[in-house]
């Protein structure tokens, strides 16, 4: 009887411990899964994004000083450049390169401001080697209208997105007496209202003489021609392709505007440049624009 009795307290003491056993079990089962998620620094680098630009070949302009100008190397620090970082920086969300603007200093031969990239085929010489349409240039951007304001009647403003500039040599600015290089842009590519716009010039005399082809008033500007798909303030892509008397403007693959007739040909005479960014239509002294590029390449 006494044996019996021992080996109850036994399997009592046993299973008192076993339940202890679970119960701490459980407990701890529990307070791993109210514990809160570790993120590890690689996972965070991995949410955040860059553009995938390569500004080595590139200046841009400001809306500030006369205005100011910031060239390679200094511009590949744009991110820790103090003068560079209000209007030029990162959304590491989006993981694209803004360009912000307001109206403020502006460039000669324009009334409105730019936070503006310039092509620079050689950095070293500042802008003095350019191209022509016979030796041909490639730009490809994909970019979306972040921000812009309005104007009293509450019409969005407009900013011009994507150019190519033309450029007098030094040979045809003396010949022509002007006191600088400035020729007019053979392409202005718009944001306006949720659409993309393209405006190019087309020669007012096509009998006009070599030296008058290079004067700025000898150009006028065409219609315009305005992509029917709207981008809205999503993201789209434009490819700009040009050749010996001919350019094209493509909108996301789909729809393109050609130009090949006889001002394009005459236009050969002129270097050119590509420009990139942000550039308001605006002297209204609350607007501002705000344009961001996810990628961007030029090639020739």
């Amino acid at each position: 009887m006494l044996k019996s009795f021992k080996n109850i307290i036994l399997l009592v003491i046993s299973l008192s411990v076993s339940m202890t056993s679970i119960s701490c079990q459980s407990s701890s089962d529990d307070a791993v899964e109210d514990s809160p998620e570790i993120i590890t620094p690689e996972e965070q680098e991995d949410d955040y994004k860059l553009p995938n630009i390569d500004l080595s070949n590139w200046k841009v302009t400001l809306p500030i000083g006369n205005p100011t100008e910031v060239l390679p190397p200094e511009i590949l620090d744009y991110a820790t450049n103090e003068t560079l970082k209000p209007f030029m920086y990162n959304d590491s969300i989006e993981g694209t390169l803004v360009f912000y603007t307001y109206p403020g200093a502006t460039t000669n031969n324009t009334s409105y401001s730019r936070t503006e990239l310039r092509e620079l085929m050689n950095p070293e010489d500042k802008g003095d080697t350019n191209w022509t349409f016979a030796q041909g240039g490639y730009m490809k951007g994909t970019l979306a209208m972040s921000d812009i304001s309005k104007d009293d009647d509450g019409d969005y403003h407009r900013a011009i997105i994507m150019q190519i500039h033309g450029r007098l040599t030094d040979e045809q600015r003396d010949l022509i007496g002007e006191d600088d290089n400035n020729a007019p842009p053979i392409l202005k590519i718009y944001w306006t209202d949720g659409a993309v716009r393209v405006k190019t010039k087309v020669l007012k005399d096509l009998n006009a003489s070599y030296e008058e082809l290079l004067e700025t008033d000898a150009w006028g500007d065409d219609d315009g021609y305005t992509f029917s798909e709207s981008v809205g303030f999503g993201k789209f892509t434009l490819e700009v392709k040009v050749s010996d008397g001919r350019m094209e403007v493509i909108l996301n693959d789909k729809e393109s505007v050609v130009y090949d007739d006889i001002h394009i040909e005459k236009w050969g005479v002129f270097e050119n440049y590509f420009k990139a960014g942000n550039y308001l239509v605006s002297k209204d002294s609350d607007a501002f624009s705000k344009v961001q590029y996810y990628e961007l390449e030029v090639s020739h």
